[in-house]
């Protein structure tokens, strides 16, 4: 399958669609995007509906059927473009790449997205307070994998190649700058992610290059 048959549907600052973005970069990949304004309330459009059911970013688009979940999009980009590869060889250093990704994806991310901030409440002060301690929370249960498994730590979280757990730990500290939680603490973290800073593909599909003018 060619990759201009892929339509992303996103938004310029979701995590979630930061790491789709940067798979396909990774994997030289071309896609057409197409911006969703969550602060617009586009994602709850009918129109919208129709393409993710959920209301969420983001949302893939293949051969005119829609798919959701920027997990389930990162599986199905490594099994239908397999080089080069964001997850290990062996079965059990997926399973460690798997882990760190699910910390962010699963554990964090999620309890901090603008849905889950309004619920919490009207108050951006208490918003604001509340991500910052679900982004601490997390990153310090990622710091404190990659500290007991150090034999796997090289320029990334595994190794010496850009993994899932990168694709996913990256665009949350970003949202952590987003609401002042300081790396500091976290140095581990901290290194990999002025490392994959620097890189061409992360630049490239980072929040800054799809920021509305």
């Amino acid at each position: 399958m060619k990759s201009t048959d892929i339509t992303l549907y996103h938004y310029w600052r979701s995590s979630s669609s930061w790491r789709v973005r940067w798979c396909m970069g990774v994997k030289g990949l071309e896609a057409k995007y197409v911006a969703i304004d969550l602060l617009k309330g586009e994602q709850r459009s009918s129109e919208f509906l129709k393409k993710n059911p959920a209301g969420h970013v983001p949302a893939l688009e293949v051969d005119g059927v829609f798919y959701q979940d920027s997990m389930a999009m990162l599986e199905w980009l490594e099994e239908s473009f397999p080089l080069p590869r964001i997850l290990p060889k062996k079965s059990v250093d997926k399973m460690y790449v798997r882990s760190l990704a699910y910390i962010i994806s699963s554990g964090t991310q999620p309890l901090q997205n603008l849905e889950m901030l309004k619920y919490h409440s009207d108050d951006p002060v208490k918003q604001k307070a509340y991500a910052a301690h679900w982004i601490r929370n997390g990153l310090a249960a990622y710091e404190g994998m990659l500290h007991n498994n150090k034999k796997h730590i090289g320029k990334y979280s595994f190794g010496d190649n850009v993994t899932m757990a990168d694709l996913c730990l990256i665009p949350q500290c970003y949202n952590a700058k987003r609401f002042d939680v300081s790396l500091d603490a976290f140095p581990l973290i901290k290194k990999i992610n002025e490392y994959c800073l620097t890189l061409k593909e992360c630049k490239a599909t980072s929040p800054d290059q799809f920021q509305p003018k």
